[in-house]
């Protein structure tokens, strides 16, 4: 192992240079092994001490780990929106069906059995918002998420979901948005989770008329959508 001489100023330099190439300390621009002269042509960066790629590596470090600390930020957004768009189209389009059921039609409810007086605890209640029926509804009402696309907000980037299909024919507005079987099979699993999960909370708050009956389930009681009181109500 010979040693390799350089100067720079008035600073002296040296470092290792392996047996094998001490014949390259005679050669000017020559890099002898890993080493190079800071200052002369042929120099590799980062050789003999001088500061080159090790020295960005925290930096970088620091960048990566700052970008993946924003991608469960993403993806929790992401969740929330989607989650927050199923539960509105799904109470939409249960209120839909229910306004289509004629008013007069009822069902009976109750028990058949014989009281000891002779009469029944039978009652009529009007179909549309029975819990036949709204049970019914929530077991195919899903379907209807393939009828609907993605809307990306500019300046929020938050994703709202919208109807694709008029219901009655009428032609739409279907600028910026994203229409294709990830979006439609993503909301229909998400609405199914949704009519699971809060199948009681849907039978509550659909048994009766009420009214911003989204905003009140969706945002108020399951707390799926955070931004909801923002969101038009007839938005969806």
């Amino acid at each position: 192992m010979a040693l390799g001489w350089g100067q720079r100023g008035h600073q002296r330099w040296s470092c290792p240079v392996p047996a094998g190439d001490s014949a390259a300390l005679r050669m000017p621009g020559r890099v002898p092994g890993s080493c190079g002269a800071p200052g002369t042509r042929g120099r590799v960066p980062g050789s003999c001490g001088a500061p080159g790629m090790w020295g960005r590596i925290p930096a970088l470090l620091g960048l990566a780990l700052a970008l993946a600390s924003l991608l469960p930020a993403a993806g929790a957004r992401r969740s929330q929106d989607l989650h927050c768009g199923a539960c509105r189209a799904l109470v939409d389009e249960l209120e839909w069906e229910i306004a289509q059921v004629d008013p007069r039609k009822t069902i009976q409810m109750g028990s058949f059995r014989i009281n000891p007086d002779g009469s029944q605890s039978v009652v009529e209640v009007p179909y549309a918002r029975s819990e036949a029926h709204l049970t019914e509804l929530l077991e195919r009402v899903c379907e209807k998420m393939k009828e609907y696309g993605e809307r990306l907000d500019p300046a929020t980037q938050r994703k709202s979901y919208v109807r694709v299909i008029s219901r009655d024919g009428a032609k739409m507005d279907l600028s910026g948005l994203k229409f294709d079987g990830d979006v439609t099979s993503s909301l229909k699993f998400a609405c199914e989770s949704i009519a699971e999960e809060y199948e009681d909370e849907l039978i509550e708050f659909l048994s009766h008329e009420a009214e911003n009956v989204k905003d009140r389930l969706c945002s108020k009681r399951t707390d799926l959508c955070d931004h909801a009181l923002h969101i038009p109500h007839d938005e969806l």
